[in-house]
């Protein structure tokens, strides 16, 4: 048994410490991950993943460490992935776990991890699809994934989170038109946190009102459209019980194994994008390479005629 067949032994045994190690060298990219994926994958593909998004200051986090407990109290383990903003400098999240959650820590059924979104304009680190395969595989129940709430571009969580949840607060009512053909348009649910502020019936009206304008049918799910007040914990059994419909409604309607199978789609072809631009990328290292971005400079070729002569070598 080889290092990497150890950690993912270890892992699968129950060990945090080789859960943790395994979650890194996703994150690092190290040269075994493909090897350790191909062990992980067969103990995949039984868990939820919720994706929690929305725009920033809506007390997202809040909300997911109150998701978190009421899960816990249901005995279900749960695994939470917080995208957060990237250090320019070094690439890891400026938030970091110690500072979230701490209600959990120590807690055996919950694991706690926060990932950098590395310059990703989608608000998902590269590697968080493979870390919520990883938490997957790891026995997770549930695994919910907090984006970094960047806005429209959130559209990435759709890649990865059967059911998707977006947080909005009252003020966010002025915006909702603007927002409509971004994060309005990937909910599965809908939650008006801080509902105790003024505004929040009003932007409920909205919301439901927007939610009927959809064509709908027998196959269709109807958005709900719930107030929740995480700090005081108001809402969140309701929001729950929400959510659970919706991965019902997956089931009933075989829709869970469309969107299963569109989620590996998406990951084969990222993972062809990524060693394809390596590829490229080393092109330029060798000397024909430096010599045909030379000509570039010179405007001797230009970049078609180089891409040309690139993808030929």
């Amino acid at each position: 048994m080889n290092r990497s067949e150890k950690l993912v032994h270890d892992m699968l045994a129950g060990h945090r410490l080789s859960l943790a190690r395994i979650i890194s060298k996703v994150e690092n990219r190290d040269s075994d991950l493909a090897a350790m994926m191909h062990l992980l994958y067969p103990h995949s593909g039984h868990a939820q993943v919720w994706g929690i998004t929305g725009p920033p200051g809506a007390g997202k986090s809040t909300l997911v460490d109150r998701l978190a407990a009421n899960l816990r109290a249901e005995g279900k383990r749960v695994a939470i992935v917080a995208v957060d903003p990237s250090s320019p400098f070094t690439g890891g999240a400026i938030l970091g776990d110690r500072i979230r959650m701490q209600q959990h820590s120590g807690d055996e059924g919950v694991f706690i991890r926060s990932l950098g979104t590395r310059g990703k304009h989608g608000g998902l680190s590269h590697a968080t699809k493979e870390v919520v395969l990883v938490l997957d595989a790891a026995g997770f129940d549930v695994v919910l994934v907090e984006t970094a709430g960047v806005g429209q571009t959130e559209l990435e969580i759709l890649k990865l989170a059967q059911t998707v949840i977006v947080v909005l607060v009252p003020e966010s009512g002025d915006s909702i038109q603007a927002m409509k053909a971004g994060l309005m348009e990937i909910a599965d649910v809908f939650a008006v946190n801080k509902s105790d502020r003024p505004e929040a019936d009003k932007m409920v009206r909205e919301l439901i009102n927007m939610v009927g304008l959809n064509d709908h049918d027998e196959h269709t799910w109807m958005i709900p459209v719930l107030k929740t007040e995480a700090v005081r914990n108001i809402g969140v059994t309701e929001l729950v019980a929400a959510i659970a419909g919706h991965q019902a409604h997956l089931t009933v309607t075989d829709k869970r194994k469309l969107k299963t199978a569109q989620f590996l789609k998406n990951e084969v072809l990222d993972i062809l994008t990524e060693r394809l631009n390596q590829t490229l990328m080393a092109a330029f290292e060798t000397k024909s390479g430096q010599e045909l971005l030379q000509q570039l400079v010179l405007r001797e070729t230009d970049p078609y005629q180089a891409a040309d002569l690139i993808s030929g070598m």
